[in-house]
């Protein structure tokens, strides 16, 4: 079995490779990127091809697809801010790059194609947990370039047949995340700064909530939905229902680190959602022995590794 990965340089897309290496059926990986916010893989392997394009150019991403049996497409400009600030870039990345990966294996009759798509669909909708059927109420561009990317997955399901899933992402977090940059996710963005003796700055009150989600349960997710080809004729929340604040996330970092951490409180974001909680029911249903790692066990996790990177 062949797998593309777009943008599989990534966080997310970089796990994902290092779980479908484990196993044996997975022949090859290819993964399509343009490094723009993904970097090179370091460790050569032979079963890894890596493919330098973009995904706003349909003959890049038709060329990555060519005689793959699997798309896992991550490949997204991210970031509610980045948005805010850039929505057309953010637009022709999330949207038009998602046309094409869709048009790319349909043209090549790829047999499965599964998208990210994100919590922050929910938007302004207060309802907790966040049930797949509920309204979608998004709060920045961003959110709706992903509410497009998974209508637009559904669409090609039920137009021409192709088997596909949309996984909604809540809050992903783990081992190989960046920091170095300015749309950095909140739990490296606070490592970085432990590490660095720097105080954490929080966006309003730190009272927000947010359903954490170890990269583990996501690329155990990926992997066992592209290798058994698990389909939804309905977005999938990818996630397990827990809520923790970020002033718990903080306490939580207190207890592994050996001295006192500062917070600095600033004025909240424009579009970031106050409250996220998953129902997992769907999730559990289709991939019933899906991982799910203990949110202590995996930030314990994400900090050893960043204390020691």
């Amino acid at each position: 079995m062949e797998i593309l990965i777009t943008g599989g340089c990534g966080f997310i897309g970089t796990n994902l490779v290092n779980r479908l290496l484990s196993q044996p059926e997975v022949e090859r990986i290819r993964t399509l990127d343009n490094y723009v916010t993904g970097l090179r893989r370091s460790d050569k392997n032979e079963r890894v091809l890596e493919i330098a394009g973009d995904l706003r150019n349909y003959e890049d991403v038709l060329h990555a697809t060519e005689g793959v049996d699997a798309v896992v497409h991550l490949g997204a400009l991210p970031s509610v801010p980045r948005s805010i600030k850039d929505p057309r870039s953010t637009n022709a990345v999330n949207i038009d790059g998602t046309l094409n990966v869709l048009e790319a294996a349909r043209a090549n009759e790829v047999k499965h194609v599964s998208v990210a798509s994100s919590s922050s669909v929910y938007g302004a909708n207060p309802t907790l947990p966040k049930i797949e059927s509920l309204a979608t109420l998004p709060l920045s561009p961003y959110a709706v370039t992903k509410l497009a990317t998974e209508a637009y997955t559904n669409a090609y399901s039920t137009s021409y047949g192709l088997k596909t899933i949309a996984f909604r992402f809540f809050n992903v977090f783990g081992p190989l995340q960046r920091a170095d940059h300015v749309y950095a996710a909140v739990i490296p963005k606070f490592l970085a700064a432990l590490k660095n003796r720097e105080p954490l700055i929080i966006f309003g009150d730190g009272e927000q909530s947010r359903d954490f989600t170890s990269i583990h349960a996501v690329t155990d997710a990926l992997t066992k939905s592209a290798l058994r080809s698990v389909t939804s004729e309905t977005p999938v929340n990818l996630a397990f229902g827990t809520r923790t604040s970020l002033n718990g996330v903080v306490s939580l970092l207190q207890e592994l680190h050996d001295r006192p951490i500062e917070v600095q409180y600033v004025d909240p974001r424009a579009g970031d959602v106050k409250h996220s909680q998953a129902s997992s029911e769907r999730l559990t249903s289709l991939l019933p022995d899906v991982m799910q790692p203990s949110f202590v066990e995996a930030l314990k996790e994400v900090y050893d590794w960043y204390m020691t990177a």
